[in-house]
């Protein structure tokens, strides 16, 4: 079926790898700590940060001293920014997409990330925009499909999802979405060509 409209994710879709993943690496390396360390306060708590239960400065202030180091917020910050490695390939994708399709981002995101996404290049394409840290709720609760089908205004078996995680595609599928689990950009344009979008041909090559 040929969708209307397209749900996207963010991290692992529009960016090479996973954000958290590189925040874990940069901050090891940074700090010249055991990159498991690392990792374990930072999921212990990175929750908060998406539901928006902490800001990002509060969050480094328990970051700071689980892991026994110093240095003030700004560096840290630097340093969540830096860890963003965009997909440019999937930008330019976004841009090809028609106009008559209903564009939406579903993002389990963190503050100062949204706002930074937000003020990027080619943002201005998503015409509904769910960011997890701003509502409280993220995926795979069916509250955040809800509300984000809400805001494309359209009715879930109009709507391709798009993840890399197989728990959120499941988690749209059940709720009557069609779904695309997103490993490359290529297999992705297959993907869409199958369902019948036309796409220029410099989006459209194998």
């Amino acid at each position: 079926m040929k969708p209307r409209g397209i749900l996207f994710d963010w991290g692992g879709v529009f960016t090479v790898g996973t954000f958290d993943g590189r925040v874990v690496a940069n901050t090891a390396r940074r700090f010249d700590l055991p990159r498991e360390r690392v990792a374990d306060a930072y999921f212990a708590e990175v929750r908060r940060l998406e539901l928006g239960e902490w800001s990002l400065p509060r969050f480094w202030a328990y970051f700071a001293q689980a892991l026994g180091v110093e240095a003030p917020y700004e560096d840290f910050e630097a340093l969540f920014l830096a860890s963003v490695a965009p997909r440019p390939e999937m930008y330019e994708l976004l841009a090809a997409i028609p106009a008559e399709v209903t564009v939406g981002l579903l993002s389990n995101n963190y503050p100062v990330i949204s706002d930074y996404l937000r003020a990027g290049e080619g943002f201005d394409r998503f015409d509904a925009v769910f960011f997890s840290n701003e509502e409280g709720v993220k995926k795979p609760d069916a509250r955040a499909f809800e509300l984000a089908l809400e805001r494309m205004g359209l009715p879930p078996g109009e709507v391709l999802f798009v993840d890399d995680h197989e728990g959120n595609i499941a988690a749209a599928a059940e709720l009557g979405l069609m779904t695309h689990r997103f490993e490359e950009p290529q297999p992705f344009v297959r993907e869409l060509l199958r369902r019948g979008l036309t796409l220029p041909a410099s989006a459209a090559r194998p």
